[in-house]
């Protein structure tokens, strides 16, 4: 018996992850993904190592309409091993979705080739603020029909300087549609002004055992 079966998920999802021998939620999923589910805005204090990647991707999938070829959901985290690492979650758990595309966006790559993957319409991007705000000013990005914004690993994004590029891309989105999803390991106060400013009555979640 799978236990994520209690969250409704689509059989695919499901079959998917018992053949990774993904059976059993860690905390984080256990408590994020009933929330994102529902539509709510999330701010999920949560080391790395507990499974948070998962908490988010699950609930994409199931609120994403595979049919359109607008961006439906956009991820920003710090690095590019962290976009490749959240692209392989993705591709992993939609293994038998047909119609499911997801491009991952990050400094370093052949521009041409990310052009490619964006002109395949996914649904999903994954990147990183340099990269996104990139495609942003070349237009070759629209998140005019976004609906869900994640950003994974908060802090150290921050640590890194890329608060204005965070809220930039934050602003491309339609504010008053769109559900928001934070995960960080700390909340320091640049990102409690970020909350404040732009989450809509988040839930908070706060977890420190890994999984």
């Amino acid at each position: 018996m799978n236990k994520f079966d209690e969250f409704n998920l689509n059989p695919l999802i499901i079959k998917s992850l018992d053949e990774q021998g993904i059976v059993e939620p860690t905390e984080v999923q256990q408590k994020v993904i009933p929330i994102a589910l529902r539509g709510d805005d999330v701010v999920a204090k949560a080391p790395t190592g507990t499974g948070k990647t998962l908490s988010y991707v699950l609930p994409i999938i199931e609120n994403v309409d595979r049919e359109s070829n607008k961006i439906q959901a956009i991820i920003i985290c710090p690095t590019r091993e962290l976009v490749v690492q959240i692209c392989d979650v993705f591709k992993v758990a939609v293994k038998y979705y047909e119609s499911f595309r997801v491009a991952g966006l990050y400094g370093g790559q052949n521009l041409e080739r990310q052009l490619m993957f964006l002109r395949k319409k996914p649904q999903v991007i994954v990147g990183t603020p340099g990269r996104l705000l990139d495609h942003l000013a070349r237009r070759t990005l629209k998140l005019q029909e976004t609906k869900i914004i994640v950003l994974d690993e908060g802090d150290e994004m921050f640590d890194m300087g890329f608060r204005g590029d965070v809220e930039k891309i934050m602003d491309a989105c339609p504010r008053q549609t769109t559900q928001k999803l934070l995960f960080s390991a700390t909340i320091p106060n640049a990102i409690k002004e970020i909350i404040d400013q732009k989450f809509s009555n988040p839930i908070e979640v706060e977890t420190t055992i890994q999984g």
